[in-house]
């Protein structure tokens, strides 16, 4: 299949899918089991179209002269495209046995906007231009709204608050006055290697224009912007992981990463040192959330902030301005996906098995549960840096950059932050298996297979991304 027929078929197998959930409402199997075969459709064009040479463009429709909406996969696009397209089969096979076996009502509404959100996903992915990336990045924010506030009580409707409050005002305060200064200064808002503002624009203003960026892309999560997501944790499990592992938060620093090396160019932020404050200011996020994720004793919110400590990681690589950070930050976003994803599933399994959300209650559970929390081990490992799981690579890149470039105090974030994923993951694992049991329960309790199957397979995903690293490192130059 041709790359324009792939593109195609990445937008429009999830609004397909979207739109047979509604067909089939009245039809339980028939609405979610065409969702998980699209899925799989999906996740095989996405290989596809990574395969294949890039150079491909296909545009929708042209606004106004040097205006259009354009999607053009380059190798970073491509890379983001598969890991959402990969997960998302997986995130719907489990979405299934969650809200089956959570007894969940309005499941169409839930697995229609569930599809939209991949739709806005794979757009933001295949984007050729800012103004497309921008249109879709808004997309994602309204129709992942509604998955957060799903259960429609006061709680949801709060954090729905706090979600869309954040996301719209950082996009129209910051990132809407950062693309149009692109297009102010460059006359261009095509995503080019190596940068279009190399020559468009005076040195002193990159940190600013910079900032705008890195502030308006608030699905990015950085702090002080990050209150939305642990806020979101109130939705049901499939959207947790659906926020943190393949759409909403890997959007964010999707974003920033492309910004970094198609607006700006990696060159030119160090030539003018115009991404350095954004380094520091990563890692004050990483180290700050690793220890605020260590005093959470709800499972999920400790898993929120510990996305919001390894999504610091990303921009990171972003702000240190190498080819092998950038490297790194992209690998970051394929190992992370497979890991935290794996930690939400393992968390809703032990809901809808046990009705248990505060770790202090989840002693010995692992000995009931041993493939869900062997599977959260795996993931864990992964999230640390331990070989060999797939997240050892990116941080081992991520600490090539930061020495290529002479930072040595981030060495010493990455390896602190990585001994505080050790302390707040490894004390659920430990607890798991090895503690005495809060609760009598006899014999083996596991979630649905629905739930169990995705687990197991994204957690062994963590393990063949190792193996599988040279496929998925990106060159970005030298």
């Amino acid at each position: 299949m041709s790359a324009e027929n792939l593109i195609y078929a990445l937008l429009g197998l999830p609004l397909l899918a979207s739109a047979l959930v509604l067909v089939f409402r009245n039809q339980p199997n028939l609405r979610d089991g065409q969702a998980v075969l699209l899925g799989l459709l999906s996740a095989a064009a996405a290989f596809q179209l990574y395969l294949l040479p890039t150079g491909a463009s296909l545009t929708l429709v042209e606004l106004a002269p040097g205006l259009t909406l354009t999607f053009t996969p380059e190798p970073l696009g491509k890379l983001f495209a598969l890991v959402a397209g990969t997960l998302w089969p997986l995130a719907t096979l489990y979405t299934i046995g969650y809200m089956r076996g959570a007894k969940e009502k309005n499941h169409t509404r839930f697995m229609f906007f569930y599809a939209v959100a991949i739709h806005a996903t794979m757009g933001i992915a295949l984007s050729g231009n800012l103004l497309t990336l921008f249109v879709f990045y808004e997309m994602l924010t309204f129709s992942t709204y509604p998955l957060v506030t799903h259960k429609g009580d006061e709680a949801a409707l709060k954090a729905g608050r706090v979600y869309l409050g954040i996301l719209v005002s950082s996009s129209i305060v910051f990132l809407l006055f950062g693309v149009l200064g692109v297009w102010a200064m460059a006359g261009t808002l095509d995503f080019v290697s190596g940068g279009i503002l190399a020559s468009k624009i005076d040195p002193f203003y990159v940190p600013p224009l910079l900032a705008l960026f890195a502030f308006g892309i608030g699905k990015a999560a950085l702090m002080p912007l990050h209150r939305w997501l642990p806020a979101a944790m109130v939705a049901p499990t499939p959207v947790s992981a659906l926020l943190h592992a393949v759409a909403v938060v890997k959007a964010g620093v999707f974003t920033v990463l492309k910004v970094s090396v198609y607006i700006f160019g990696i060159d030119f932020l160090k030539e003018t040192g115009g991404s350095e404050w954004l380094v520091w200011v990563a890692s004050f996020s990483i180290l700050a959330a690793s220890i605020v994720a260590m005093t959470k004793t709800n499972l999920k919110a400790r898993l929120a902030y510990s996305t919001v400590s390894q999504l610091g990681y990303i921009v990171m690589g972003a702000a240190l301005a190498t080819p092998l950070a950038a490297s790194g930050a992209a690998l970051h976003i394929a190992a992370h996906g497979a890991g935290k994803i794996t930690l939400f599933f393992c968390a809703g399994a032990i809901y809808v098995a046990h009705h248990l959300t505060d770790i202090k209650d989840m002693n010995g559970l692992g000995r009931t549960m041993p493939i869900t929390y062997g599977a959260f081990a795996l993931a864990a490992l992964s999230i640390i840096g331990v070989p060999p799981l797939a997240g050892a690579w990116s941080k081992f890149m991520l600490m090539g950059g930061a020495l290529d470039n002479g930072y040595l105090v981030v060495l010493g974030v990455l390896m602190v932050s990585s001994l505080l994923n050790l302390v707040y993951l490894g004390e659920i694992v430990i607890r798991g298996f090895f503690a005495a049991p809060t609760h009598k329960i006899i014999g083996i309790k596991e979630a649905p297979v629905a739930m169990l199957i995705p687990l197991s397979i994204t957690a062994l995903l963590s393990l063949a991304l190792f193996f599988a690293v040279d496929l998925l490192i990106l060159d970005f130059g030298g």
